[in-house]
């Protein structure tokens, strides 16, 4: 019998794509596919093995989200070194990632991350410097709501683990001259400390951006 009380050590068993599509796309909150499992759909192959998956939504949008799960899918918070039920949690806290269990499984299928933003702009939730229009920051591929390639290699770029360096090495060569030039450019501004800032610096002037050399 599937337990309903899961935990964090509780195993996942990701939802397909096209399930988290019929599951979130009734409700009227603004959400999108992120993380690794973003960046394969928009390359339309799968790079690497996810062990688990993740939407974003914003904190103004994270209850129409939770509240229209339909059953079996229930919604859980962080809480020290376990979950509790979202709906016991402080409203007033950090909650993310909010996880999303399936209590005819028992298993967890996915996961919420909770970023910033206003009505007409994503703002990168480690500093509001970096903004995008919302048609940019998230796009349609193949009818659903996807982060954008840049964004996403943004958020691994603080510290980058093996996993983000095989995501940025088949995703980089892929960007548009603009979306490329948007993430150097946040790389030297937001992250200049990151290992990758290293690769987006002129060889014959290491202090400048290559997007600022190609503008000249």
């Amino acid at each position: 019998m599937a337990s309903s009380t899961p935990t964090l050590a509780t195993r996942w068993e990701p939802l397909p794509l096209r399930v988290v599509a019929e599951l979130l796309g009734p409700s009227s909150a603004r959400w999108w596919l992120s993380g690794g499992v973003a960046l394969d759909h928009w390359l339309g192959t799968s790079t690497r093995e996810h062990h688990n998956i993740d939407v974003s939504t914003t904190i103004a949008d994270l209850p129409r989200v939770v509240q229209a799960l339909p059953a079996p899918f229930s919604a859980w918070a962080p809480s020290g070194d376990g979950v509790l039920p979202w709906a016991e949690a402080d409203m007033d806290a950090d909650l993310q990632p909010i996880r999303i269990h399936d209590d005819a499984t028992g298993a967890w299928v996915l996961q919420i991350d909770v970023e910033d933003g206003t009505d007409s702009v994503w703002v990168y939730r480690r500093d509001p410097r970096l903004q995008l229009p919302w048609d940019r920051a998230v796009i349609d591929v193949d009818g659903i709501p996807t982060g954008a390639p840049e964004v996403q290699l943004v958020w691994k770029a603080l510290r980058p683990r093996p996993e983000d360096y095989a995501d940025k090495d088949a995703v980089l060569p892929k960007l548009s001259n603009e979306a490329r030039a948007w993430w150097e450019h946040a790389i030297l501004t937001i992250h200049p400390h990151s290992s990758w800032s290293i690769h987006v610096r002129s060889p014959l002037t290491p202090g400048k951006a290559s997007w600022n050399r190609t503008k000249r």
